[in-house]
């Protein structure tokens, strides 16, 4: 009979008061719940409910139509991007600007942000500014990350990468532009729409998410852990480079819809966790497709992280533990939507399947 292991350790990193713990919950206490050790009780359950090999996932939610809600989403988010950031003087850094906000993607964060706030009561107009913003942030860290002096990447959404077209000089500063164009438009353009001391609890959210406890942190870290050992790093580590360098982003732009939506702390509390939940999944599957797809099929140099060394899913515990880690993160994150009109959470309750299944 298989043994089932309940990760809670990737839901249950609560942030107390506003600030992030970053003191990480073990993994090894799944040996103290279960009498395992943590790589065999990530490999116990023999791949029954996991996500199938190529992402063939059952639909979870087959009444709902997530592929055309995404895809209205993502053209409200494109137009207002695009509004956003008017070509002008001086043309070049604006040029550069534009080429990667407004070069496609799947908005997820966005997405999230929006589905979010019409969930506790909000509509996606009084969600827009946030939206925006935080997929400006999301934007402009793809461009730094992309920099030789970090991941040195040639391919971005399958377009060559914003240092590539219009130089290193030039990509770190439409990077900082965006950045500080996010805080400009989501206070500017949520003005009359949202009361001042949710707008300001907003902004710190963001930039805690971002700074040295959150984006930035994860990245330092990721930069660090090239070429390390994997038998000599557990997944403590691991978890806390992606709680941090993917999670916290997406974290934010839940809590930033829960605010702008006039959500409770409960609200905020049970959505911080789903975000948490599909921050960690989004990065367990985005390892799994760097080593089971192609170049062309990802839009992006697929192998780049083994070639770097970097630590992933896959080097500690292989494609089918991951698989089975990336399982888990999809029912926890669905948990976290239990006691939410089940109408309204269906857009959420997809989009952590589809971030399980995706193909790129």
């Amino acid at each position: 009979m298989a043994t089932t292991v309940h990760l809670s350790s990737f839901s249950l990193f609560i942030q107390s008061r506003g600030r992030r713990d970053n003191s990480i919950s073990s993994v090894k206490s799944l040996k103290k719940r279960t009498g395992l050790s943590p790589s065999s009780a990530l490999t116990s359950q023999g791949g029954r409910d996991m996500i199938p090999p190529e992402g063939k996932c059952n639909d979870h939610n087959s009444a709902f139509d997530f592929k055309l809600y995404m895809i209205r989403k993502a053209e409200s988010v494109n137009a207002a991007l695009d509004v956003s950031v008017p070509l002008r003087e001086p043309l070049t850094v604006q040029e550069a600007v534009r080429y990667s906000l407004l070069a496609g993607g799947k908005r997820v964060r966005p997405l999230l942000c929006i589905a979010v706030c019409e969930l506790v009561g909000g509509d996606e107009a009084t969600a827009m500014s946030a939206a925006c913003a935080v997929e400006m942030i999301h934007t402009s860290s793809l461009i730094h990350d992309d920099l030789p002096c970090m991941d040195n990447a040639d391919l971005r959404r399958g377009k060559p990468t914003n240092h590539k077209v219009y130089g290193e000089d030039m990509a770190v500063l439409a990077g900082d532009a965006l950045l500080a164009l996010a805080f400009e438009h989501m206070t500017v353009v949520s003005s009359g729409l949202v009361a001042p001391e949710k707008m300001i609890r907003a902004v710190v959210e963001l930039a805690r998410a971002i700074g040295t406890t959150g984006l930035v942190a994860g990245q330092m870290i990721d930069l660090a852990s090239e070429r390390l050992n994997p038998d000599k790093v557990g997944l403590e580590h691991l978890e806390f480079i992606h709680l941090h360098k993917t999670a916290a982003l997406l974290e934010a732009a839940a809590v930033l819809g829960v605010i702008m939506g006039g959500g409770t702390e409960e609200e905020i509390e049970k959505l911080r966790k789903y975000a948490r939940c599909i921050g960690l999944l989004f990065q367990v599957v985005d390892d799994i497709l760097d080593v089971t797809k192609s170049t062309e099929e990802l839009g992006k140099t697929a192998g780049k992280d083994v070639m770097a060394g970097k630590l992933t899913y896959p080097r500690l515990i292989g494609l089918e533990g991951s698989r089975e880690v990336a399982e888990k993160l999809r029912r926890e994150a669905e948990e976290q939507l239990l006691g939410f009109d089940p109408s309204k959470a269906a857009p959420l309750v997809a989009l952590a399947s589809y971030i399980a299944c995706r193909h790129n």
